[in-house]
């Protein structure tokens, strides 16, 4: 297998994972998303958001607006601009995100348990750490 292919195989496959553990979250997953920004990064405007999530401001708003409207997030004045509004995780937020996250892992949990036996499972756990460092030199984080 050439490097590129294995790229390609990499990407694709990576792809698919997360779309499929995705199919545990009970909420869209642009407002899951926001959430996270929100939760990692602290507050933000939407225009943040968007650029984050590579979608346009509409998306973001959309998403904020549901977000708003269930007080899982509030909005503040932006301290230096006056046009601004800045986007908060409430505790509420905070307490739908940890179970969104906690329902992806139970989900991903029970498919390795079921799809991969001890051995493939534990060369899977060796994995984690180079995928992670792939992440890191792609982002630049």
């Amino acid at each position: 297998m050439d490097d590129i292919s294995l790229a390609e195989d990499l990407r694709q496959v990576i792809g698919e994972l997360v779309r499929a553990v995705r199919a545990a979250d009970t909420m869209p997953s642009g407002e899951a998303a926001l959430l996270g920004h929100l939760d990692r990064g602290g507050p933000q405007t939407t225009a943040d958001l968007a650029h984050l999530r590579g979608v346009s401001h509409q998306a973001a708003a959309k998403s904020a607006k549901g977000l708003l409207g269930d007080g899982l997030v509030r909005a503040e004045p932006h301290p230096t601009d006056g046009r601004k509004l800045l986007l908060h995780i409430t505790d509420a937020g905070r307490v739908r995100l940890q179970r969104e996250r906690a329902q992806r892992a139970d989900w991903l949990n029970t498919a390795i348990g079921t799809a991969l036996d001890s051995d493939e499972q534990r060369r899977l756990r060796h994995c984690v750490p180079l995928l992670a460092r792939l992440t890191t030199h792609i982002t630049g984080q």
